[in-house]
């Protein structure tokens, strides 16, 4: 149904259906693909019928034409009748309304839910490999030291410096792989995040930009995107590459929130190292990243809504929790959060 079953695969789609989600062989799995993402799809349905888990597949392009403005019927239909559900496609422009209606869905049901946005054959080879019980441990330590915390300091050679501060009746939710019903994950995982009171400084984005400007873009390495933040609210933008600029600050103004950032997060999965322009895993690199628009108030808890969400990454974070560095030049301090 869907494309080729890959040796090379094997090991992180087994990782995706054993160990992220857990399928029991009872459990019934909504399979969701498009026709780029097909391979990985495959490797995902044969780790299923090892397991002996029932699935219903659905091809995007088969139910509907691209990009999608609105979640198809049948991959709607899909969700609502699944135990779990995973999600493997390729991003386009304009989708994003679609993607959100199909977590709808997820959140409303309360299903075991995999979101593999921009999953490539590579990304299954690297950080679908990860430890991820190791992972959700990092993750949970964040979880419990950054509710304390007065303020997060990130510093990088690439000019970012900036500082955030936190509301404590927002979460900070943990999606580190190990998915269950109250939240779901992408995958690859390892994820810290929340949405910030406040956030003020420069962000050079000199990695990854999300929604389909990764795609569109690639890597910022040769031409960062450098942002100036106040209050929390994007201030202005500046980049050689102009049209990037002028389409980054026009995304970032399609409603009130758009401007807003609605996300600070870590990325926890240790076994990566460096980015490599998709976003689905660079922004589970170790280190800190931003989001403007929709801060996932489903999950943090944040009372305002966006109809737009883009993650900027910038690389070889320095972070401090307020005065205790926790990542230098993009790796964990474990032995300072009590894991060596």
């Amino acid at each position: 149904m869907f494309g080729t079953v890959l040796a090379e695969l094997e090991p992180g789609a087994r990782n995706a259906v054993e160990v992220c989600l857990a399928i029991q062989p009872d459990e019934r799995v909504a399979l969701i693909a498009d026709e780029a993402s097909g391979d990985v799809a495959a490797s995902l349905a044969a780790a299923l019928d090892e397991v002996g888990a029932p699935w219903h597949g659905v091809v995007i392009e088969r139910v509907a034409q691209r990009p999608m403005t609105v979640a198809p019927e049948e991959v709607i239909d899909a969700l609502e009748r699944a135990d779990a559900g995973i999600l493997c496609v390729q991003p386009q422009q304009g989708e994003l309304g679609a993607r959100m209606a199909i977590v709808s869905v997820v959140e409303r049901r309360g299903i075991r839910y995999a979101h593999m946005v921009g999953v490539t054959p590579q990304i299954m080879q690297q950080g679908m490999r990860a430890d991820y019980r190791l992972v959700d441990r990092l993750s949970q330590r964040l979880c419990e030291r950054m509710p304390r915390a007065e303020r997060l300091r990130v510093e990088t050679p690439g000019g970012t410096a900036l500082t955030a501060t936190f509301d404590p009746a927002y979460t900070w939710v943990k999606t580190s792989g190990l998915i269950n019903r109250r939240y779901w994950s992408n995958l690859p995982a390892g994820e810290v995040f929340t949405t910030p009171k406040s956030v003020d400084g420069v962000f050079v984005c000199d990695g990854t930009a999300g929604d389909y400007f990764g795609p569109k873009y690639g890597d910022l390495r040769a031409t960062p995107l450098t942002i100036e933040i106040a209050g929390g609210r994007l201030q202005a933008a500046h980049c050689v590459r102009k049209d990037l600029e002028h389409e980054f600050w026009s995304y970032c103004h399609t409603d009130e929130h758009s401007d807003r950032v609605g996300e600070v997060a870590f990325g926890t999965n240790i076994a990566l190292d460096d980015m490599i322009g998709v976003l689905l895993q660079d922004e589970k690199v170790p280190g800190v990243h931003l989001a403007f628009g929709d801060p996932y108030g489903s999950q943090t808890g944040a009372a305002w809504k966006s109809r737009t969400h883009i993650d900027v990454l910038t690389r070889a974070c320095n972070v401090w929790i307020d005065d205790e560095q926790v990542i230098g030049s993009g790796r964990y301090l474990l032995d300072r959060l009590g894991l060596r």
